[in-house]
């Protein structure tokens, strides 16, 4: 990545420098192989910002599968990355998706290695290492329940269907009587 120029308060990079010189010069070949290099600039950047989300939803389900309890702020939280994943993921054309509802599997399963590190940290105040937290929990059951949960972002009216979802979750029937 170019080194970014500070220029008031917003960052310009080197490509829209370069953009702007090509455009201006003519060399409009030159200028569409930087737009696409923007382009997937900003993709992964996109993608980096789901997978942070996919991690915290990750860590809190594997939270609550091990302590069979659901609070209210793992709910939010998991809620919470699912309704800013659906934001990241739909493309500016509202039509089309960075990634695919059936491309999460690879995502999910990368992702769960780090969540369950993460979770080590938090699960019954820190007593498990990540090796012996990674045996106990079932990855399987944690990926199905992310995908489900993922698979909502697709729907329209979607945020009901989490909380549904949430009540399904150990815990959950508690959480969602407010007991």
């Amino acid at each position: 990545m170019a080194p970014k120029t500070r220029v008031g308060s917003t960052f310009m990079t080197q490509e829209l420098i370069d953009l702007r010189t090509s455009i201006l010069e003519g060399r409009y070949k030159d200028a569409l192989a930087i737009v696409d290099e923007l382009e997937e600039m900003s993709k992964q950047a996109i993608l980096r910002n789901i997978q942070s989300f996919l991690l915290r939803m990750l860590i809190h389900l594997i939270k609550n599968k091990v302590e069979q309890r659901l609070t209210n702020s793992w709910a939010a939280s998991i809620r919470g990355s699912v309704i800013e994943i659906k934001k990241l993921n739909i493309k500016a054309n509202k039509k089309s998706y960075y990634i695919q509802q059936d491309e999460w599997g690879l995502m999910l399963e990368d992702e769960l290695e780090e969540a369950i590190y993460g979770a080590s940290v938090e699960v019954m105040n820190g007593v498990y290492s990540p090796l012996k937290l990674g045996e106990m929990v079932n990855k399987q059951e944690i990926i199905n329940i992310a995908t489900r949960l993922l698979l909502l972002t697709y729907e329209n009216e979607f945020k009901d269907k989490i909380n549904e979802e949430l009540s399904e979750l150990p815990g959950g029937e508690n959480w969602l009587t407010g007991k």
